[in-house]
């Protein structure tokens, strides 16, 4: 049990890590004076929080780093947070970053990009959208109104003629000089007042420009600019706009129920509701420092940081998380707390929206406890199955050999728990043997971690799960945790032979020589099928992407000077290995950091070699 003497820390700020046997860091804090906030731990009343009384039976170290500010603590934080991932931190499940619109309007021809990564380079960034959905739909109502360009111009210049986007009218054609440099820049002024939601603007524009063309009895052109404004007019329409004194502001709402905290973000982008998120928080924290802690993984990635965000109070560090989040932005941010006004009404709304999510999320997990009764029931299970887990192999003829393991956890995909496997001792196509060291090495981590599944799902019948006994028994889990294998569906004639039908898909159980089949249909069959094939997607998108990175270095690996460096840096550069093969001489020597010898033995290299 480990012994707390206050003397031993210092009052300075700086970070704590409370760590258990080996070492193992558990949770990670900051503080103003660690003294205070560690002797908070161990004061005779204590920490209240249920998950922190468990976390103090098994700390046996704690270890204390000094920083000279409370911003360098904040950030010393959130790096060894992402190092360590400690269990008893605030874990954003959806940790995804959001899709953004990138526009550079340094290049000759701005396009819109998609990208997940918002970095400082100088371009114009718009968002965030939740869902490829409605990135998909916002595009498409761009290139409706302002048809810019969809390709490189590097590679729409090789073509005989402008691409199919040009033909139906979505794209501009610049690459084909189809439109001046100057006409171009007006969609792309267009485009981004639009984006940035300053329509009326556009909407002016275009009626200054279709009264011109009006004028000048250049009816076709005028048609064109109606049609634009109608379609401006249109998506206008569908937006919610609110009254919040316009600008960039995430806003966020805080229901607490149950010991469960849900958060949801609301993203207004010049004054319009353009997403929402919501999160829900299994942790009794103390509400400043839940919300503190979220802000922190939240922005700690690379999103879209507005001009202000807005709270439902002020956390304790507010003055400390907006510097961090303006050095993060590059300009000025604000953490505001409302009292009142369309700025506090816009809280309001965000936690009306949190508590909605709650409600909904509510009725979803009682769905999925109802399933996952069943499945317990259905197949003889001797626990509840909160965390499933599903294991696949893939290979092609014993190249690349890779696992992958899928995760449910309370029934949902748990994509943050996915794990791929290198087969490091198997030579060859053998998936069994390449099986078991997946399993064997997930469950002796699992063992040492404290961090077992309650039901593993084998993707395949009897062999497969067979696999899994042996593994089982060796480690000492026989009997603590619960097994089955699905096996696929088999397509068979009918008794006459004639017709083709197709069975059910059934579970292999340890010990059973008749298979389980769940009704078909039955929302127990779908969620296992759904993690099967999860495994399954998981484990072949692993292997391609193994096979096009040993294509392009075993293609280019025997070229004297070309090392693996310079091969990401080519295929960077080109964007795929067959744009490397076929690019010119000269655009090998105009690539950056390429010596113009090695740009001639590269192409010589290349254009020598024997067809495949």
């Amino acid at each position: 049990m480990f012994s707390f003497e206050a003397t031993k820390y210092p009052t300075a700020s700086g970070v704590y890590l409370m760590k258990g046997e080996e070492g193992k860091v558990f949770y990670v804090g900051k503080a103003k004076n660690l003294r205070n906030r560690l002797r908070s731990y161990f004061s005779e009343h204590g920490d209240n929080r249920p998950q922190i009384r468990f976390l103090l039976k098994r700390v046996r170290d704690i270890e204390t780093i000094v920083t000279d500010t409370e911003k360098e603590a904040l950030i010393l934080e959130n790096t060894l947070i992402k190092k360590y991932r400690p269990r008893y931190n605030i874990n954003l499940r959806d940790d995804k970053t959001y899709l953004s619109l990138r526009l550079d309007p340094r290049e000759e021809f701005p396009m819109l990009q998609l990208v997940r990564r918002v970095k400082r380079d100088g371009a114009l960034y718009f968002g965030p959208y939740a869902s490829s959905a409605a990135v998909r739909a916002t595009l498409k109502e761009i290139y409706r109104i302002f048809p810019l360009r969809r390709h490189p111009l590097k590679t729409c210049r090789k073509r005989s003629r402008p691409c199919l986007y040009y033909q139906i009218g979505q794209c501009s054609g610049p690459c084909h000089g189809k439109i001046s440099a100057a006409d171009y820049r007006r969609l792309v002024e267009g485009a981004r007042a639009l984006l940035s939601g300053r329509e009326s603007e556009v909407v002016e524009s275009l009626r200054r420009q279709m009264a011109a063309a009006a004028d000048r009895m250049a009816f076709e052109e005028a048609a064109r600019l109606r049609d634009q404004l109608r379609a401006i007019e249109q998506t206008v329409e569908r937006q919610k706009v609110v009254e919040s004194g316009g600008g960039d502001q995430d806003v966020i709402g805080l229901h607490r129920e149950g010991g469960e905290v849900e958060l949801a973000i609301l993203f207004v982008r010049e004054g319009k509701v353009i997403d929402r998120r919501s999160y829900n928080l299994e942790w009794r924290l103390d509400e400043d420092e839940l919300l503190s802690s979220f802000l922190q993984r939240f922005y700690g990635r690379e999103v879209c940081i507005p001009d202000r965000v807005l709270l439902p109070f002020l956390p304790e560090d507010a003055e400390v998380l907006s510097e961090w989040l303006g050095e993060q932005r590059g300009r000025k941010v604000q953490v505001l707390a409302p009292a009142r006004g369309a700025r506090r009404e816009l809280v309001a709304l965000a936690a009306r929206n949190a508590e909605e999510s709650f409600r909904e999320r509510g009725s979803r997990r009682e769905a999925r406890q109802s399933v996952l009764e069943e499945i317990a029931e259905r197949l003889h299970l001797s626990r509840f199955p909160r965390r499933i887990e599903c294991f696949d192999i893939s290979n092609v003829q014993g190249r690349h050999s890779v696992g992958s393991m899928a995760v449910l956890t309370d029934g949902e995909p748990d994509k943050g728990a996915y794990r791929h496997f290198r087969i490091r001792s198997v030579e060859g196509s053998d998936d069994y043997a390449s099986l078991f060291e997946v399993l064997k090495r997930r469950l002796e981590r699992g063992v040492r971690e404290d961090n077992l599944p309650d039901f593993i799902l084998m993707d395949g019948g009897k062999g497969q799960l067979s696999v899994l006994g042996r593994v089982l028994e060796e480690l000492g889990l026989k009997g603590q945790i619960d097994a089955a294998g699905i096996a696929k569906s088999r397509v068979q004639a009918n008794v006459r032979g004639k017709m083709v039908e197709r069975s059910e898909e059934r579970f292999f159980l340890p010990g059973r020589k008749n298979p389980v089949v769940l009704r078909q249909g039955s929302p127990a069959l779908f969620m296992l099928e759904r993690l099967r094939d999860e495994a399954h997607r998981f484990a072949i998108t692993h292997h391609r992407k193994l096979r096009r990175r040993s294509s392009l270095g075993s293609t280019l690996e025997d070229i004297p000077g070309i090392g693996e460096k310079r091969r990401k840096t080519l295929l960077r550069h080109f964007g795929s290995l067959k744009a490397v093969k076929s690019a010119s001489l000269e655009e090998l020597r105009a690539m950056p950091g390429l010596p113009s010898a090695l740009a001639e033995s590269l192409y010589h290299a290349l254009h020598t070699q024997k067809p495949s």
